[in-house]
């Protein structure tokens, strides 16, 4: 049952913000199921890919996705979160968490500061750059064991120049197809070392994430997008703050 509310939660936060599905999946594996802090990080990306493909179908109706985005940022994404994933299978899993809450806080300030751009209002694309994001933010996320959300849409907003609730149907779907990336290394070079994942809370937590993000999709599309954008850093800070005190300090 904590699996179950866990995972509602985590499906409220993608749908809401487009991110915070691993910020929260870690945690709930590692103190609400008991699961061990590798397997934890390796388990959420798969985990935060199936919520994540499913929240991602209301902003393709919507249309409120750029592809171009999507695949300039995305693929190179793909090929840092693989390396990613291979640097953090060989260090100790509270170094990941650390970095991992920092970026969080990080992330977090930058987006406080900038402002909610209009819905449809897109700068122009430099592919360069977005390339060189998705690389980075690919290897960073990877090494961490999440789906990134929490750096990508910041990255997307600042950066790239899409609005909010653009940024956040972009980022679900980078997150989908850089998670997976991600929990094939980990899967490959755990299972190499006798480790059995528990497919069973796998597929619960999928279940009830898909259940939260339908809720929180309905609710973000009510919510004024410079309110959702603060409470979104907000967010970030206090759950990196719960990341260091409980997994690192």
């Amino acid at each position: 049952m904590l699996a179950i509310l866990g995972a509602v939660i985590i499906g409220l936060s993608l749908g809401l913000f487009g991110s915070g599905g691993s910020i929260l999946t870690v945690p709930v594996l590692m103190y609400l199921v008991g699961m061990p802090a590798g397997e934890s990080i390796a388990s959420s990306l798969l985990i935060v890919a199936g919520i994540s493909l499913f929240g991602s179908i209301s902003y393709i109706r919507r249309k409120n996705v750029s592809w171009r985005h999507f695949w300039v940022f995305g693929i190179p994404g793909m090929i840092g979160t693989y390396g990613g994933a291979w640097i953090g299978t060989l260090v100790d899993s509270r170094w990941q968490l650390l970095v991992f809450s920092l970026l969080m806080i990080v992330a977090a300030l930058l987006m406080w500061r900038s402002k909610p751009k209009p819905p449809g209002q897109v700068t122009e694309m430099n592919y360069a750059k977005v390339t060189l994001e998705g690389l980075v933010v690919g290897v960073i996320t990877g090494f961490v064991g999440v789906g990134g959300g929490f750096l990508i849409v910041p990255a997307l907003v600042l950066l790239a120049g899409l609005s909010m609730p653009v940024a956040i149907g972009t980022s679900l779907l980078i997150i989908v197809i850089k998670s997976i990336a991600g929990f094939f290394k980990y899967y490959a070079v755990m299972s190499a070392n006798d480790v059995e994942f528990n497919w069973f809370i796998i597929s619960i937590m999928i279940a009830g994430g898909i259940l939260g993000s339908i809720f929180g999709s309905k609710i973000g599309r009510s919510l004024p997008k410079e309110k959702l954008q603060k409470g979104f850093t907000v967010f970030l800070v206090l759950m990196g703050i719960f990341v260091i005190t409980k997994s690192v300090i």
